[in-house]
């Protein structure tokens, strides 16, 4: 039988899931698995609550009209919820990991401790224990705001793990989990992902025989095929026993056979470990290697900018970036590079004037006129065979006039691809470079 899930504030599409909101009225509980998404759950105290002089948000519960009180019992409420489904159904609670947000202090008079809650106080409290450590959870979690798309996976084992491969590329977390005691986390919880440098993204931790999944947000994800892939990885978890740590004293009940599985895996693990290296290596390689395609359909300094620049080494030029300005340096003559992309179909004269004020500064520096480049990308998410004319007739005649060589990054990425095929002298290629006075035609290396 299919579980029956409840997704509050993250946005499923799937028959066996109800959606709800967090200040709703269906119960956790009620349900075999929960889906939910903290992120909004501030917004009700953040956009009624203003903070104070010293930057806190808090409300008195004698002069709120009973928010203070609403939003305890809410968290209260929700938390012996989670705690039921995890401890008593044996349920599994998969929480997109944020940042805590945000908190409020809610104060009641007299002597009374103020409360504080932020976007994790429904979370209930495990705490786990073995001889050395102790992992006590929230509470000495710390959910740190960091943002990135560097998601590596560490067990592959998971029923999880196939929804992480899945989303692989459409993940992009704004939170890393950290234990405020440098607790070993792995010790007690299964570790599902982390970041490159070792940050944990996505864990697993037993609530008896429950399980809470912290896992990183998507961007740019169909809700459907989302909630298809969850449900699997629920389905599969159910089935399997909750994680536990193995007692130091287990390895001296071994069984036979035992040792030499051991082995053979611990074997696998490092031609794995090995592989993976090489991945990595092959990977970056490759984005090295790939990189001035960019300048194709890319745009921006950090972007098509480098591209270009990475396509004139290629060609043998010693390339300097300074700022929107490439300089370039051969033994067949130096060149001032402007750039410019655009989704438009021509790039208009804006690009040539800043090419105009670049050459002209040159000269009052007292390092000389210098050839002027105008690279262009005009219609750029366009396949470049599809593309037209790519700047105006006045770009044109302006470097027709002041002696400029003008070419589109096709033409240019052709020069790249003719200079990495044939190894042979690139002399005569950046000659036809500085020698172009308007629009480049074409050349071959010799």
């Amino acid at each position: 039988m299919e579980n029956r899930c409840l997704s509050v504030d993250w946005s499923l599409i799937h028959p066996s899931i109800e959606r709800e909101s967090f200040f709703e009225r269906l119960s956790i509980s009620s349900y075999d698995a929960a889906f939910i998404d903290p992120f909004s759950i501030s917004h009700r105290w953040t956009r009624e609550i203003g903070a104070g002089a010293d930057g806190v948000r808090r409300t008195d519960t004698s002069r709120d009209h009973g928010l203070g009180k609403t939003l305890s019992a809410w968290m209260a409420k929700r938390r012996s919820e989670t705690s039921d489904l995890l401890t008593q159904a044996g349920g599994v609670v998969v929480c997109r990991l944020r940042p805590r947000g945000e908190p409020l202090e809610i104060t009641s008079g007299g002597d009374a401790p103020p409360e504080h809650i932020d976007r994790y106080s429904w979370l209930p409290t495990v705490s786990l224990v073995d001889r050395h450590h102790q992992l006590v959870f929230p509470s000495n979690g710390r959910f740190v705001p960091r943002r990135g798309r560097d998601v590596i996976l560490e067990d592959t084992r998971s029923p999880f793990a196939t929804y992480l491969e899945t989303f692989r590329e459409s993940f992009v977390y704004d939170a890393v989990y950290q234990d405020l005691l440098s607790t070993p986390i792995e010790r007690f919880a299964r570790i599902l992902a982390r970041n490159k440098v070792g940050d944990v993204l996505a864990v697993e931790i037993p609530f008896d025989e429950g399980r809470l999944i912290l896992i990183p947000p998507t961007e740019g994800v169909s809700p459907s095929h989302e909630a298809s892939v969850l449900m699997e990885a629920v389905a599969a978890l159910t089935e399997r026993p909750a994680y536990s740590a193995l007692p130091d004293w287990l390895p001296s009940y071994p069984l036979p056979g035992e040792d030499a599985l051991n082995d053979e895996l611990a074997r696998l693990e490092e031609r794995h470990a090995a592989l993976t290296d090489k991945i990595a290596e092959l990977r970056s390689n490759l984005e090295d290697t790939t990189h001035v395609k960019r300048m194709l359909f890319a745009r921006g300094r950090h972007a098509f900018f480098p591209a270009v620049g990475e396509a004139f080494r290629v060609l043998g030029f010693d390339v300097e970036i300074d700022d929107d300005v490439l300089s370039l340096q051969s033994a067949e003559g130096d060149a001032l590079v402007v750039a410019a992309a655009t989704e438009e179909a021509k790039v208009q004269l804006p690009a040539y004037r800043r090419l105009l004020r670049a050459v002209d500064q040159a000269v009052t520096d007292g390092d000389g006129r210098r050839k002027g480049i105008l690279v262009v990308s005009g219609s750029r998410h366009l396949d470049p065979k599809r593309r037209g004319t790519q700047f105006s007739d006045g770009v044109l005649r302006g470097c027709n006039d002041q002696g400029y060589c003008l070419l589109s990054t096709a033409h240019l990425f052709k020069l790249v691809q003719e200079a990495l095929r044939s190894k042979k002298n690139l002399a005569d290629v950046r000659r036809s470079l500085i020698e172009c006075d308007g629009e480049f035609r074409g050349a071959e290396a010799s």
